[in-house]
């Protein structure tokens, strides 16, 4: 853990366990946004190799069950996303949502934790960093932004991306857009906000990650800017 950062890609991938099928989704449903955060992946997994960092990726489609979510959160489960109905969602029990609980998300919140404490442990101050990615229109509207910072409570890492990322005037970055970071019971509060530690969610609009240049584009953009503030940035 040379540069204290922990990276997190809670909707990484779009599989799902063999017993799940396609959830009665039609292929074609799987890659789209409602199954996970194009492009954040190989980003993800860039950043850990440039940093030399640990990165939690999540393992299973959104559409299963939901981790940046909290147990007890409606959205947890989806029967319906962006206008997609989910059969094999529609009609499960208490029982199936326990089951998935403790089989994929409680699993993938606990490998969270221990890679905190370990850092605790030797003495580092952990800053976790979330990498998701958004869609370029929804609802019919374009989406201006290149990226977005979101963050709730704490400012200290937020703020800092938000100056480093606006440095380039090329770019257009939100302010917990497109959506907010205020989310009680998600990967950062859970994990960032519950335990007092710098955090904060970076959103990147999928069509400037969807090909391998975009890719390298961004984690070449995004490397030294946190690697900056590890060094003290302000």
């Amino acid at each position: 853990m040379r540069q204290g950062l922990i990276l997190i890609a809670d909707h990484a991938r779009n599989a799902l366990p063999k017993e799940y099928g396609s959830l009665g989704l039609a292929p074609q449903q799987f890659e789209r946004h409602i199954a996970y955060d194009i492009g954040i992946e190989p980003v993800t997994r860039g950043l850990a190799g440039a940093l030399g960092c640990p990165a939690l990726l999540g393992a299973f489609s959104r559409l299963l069950i939901d981790p940046n979510r909290g147990a007890d959160d409606p959205t947890l489960i989806m029967r319906v996303s962006d206008g997609a109905i989910i059969p094999g969602n529609a009609m499960i029990d208490d029982g199936e949502r326990e089951k998935r609980i403790a089989r994929f998300h409680r699993p993938y919140h606990a490998a969270i934790t221990a890679e905190i404490d370990a850092a605790l442990v030797m003495g580092i101050d952990p800053v976790l960093v979330s990498l998701h990615s958004f869609t370029p229109h929804w609802k019919g509207i374009a989406r201006p932004w290149h990226a977005g910072i979101l963050w709730d409570e704490d400012h200290r890492f937020a703020g800092y991306l938000l100056r480093a990322l606006r440095a380039d005037a090329r770019l257009c970055i939100g302010d917990n857009e497109p959506y907010s970071g205020a989310l009680e019971g998600d990967t950062l509060y859970t994990h960032g906000t519950r335990r007092g530690l710098r955090h904060g969610l970076i959103e990147i609009r999928q069509d400037l990650i969807a090909r391998q240049s975009g890719v390298d584009e961004w984690i070449s953009r995004l490397a030294p800017i946190l690697e900056g503030f590890m060094k003290g940035g302000s």
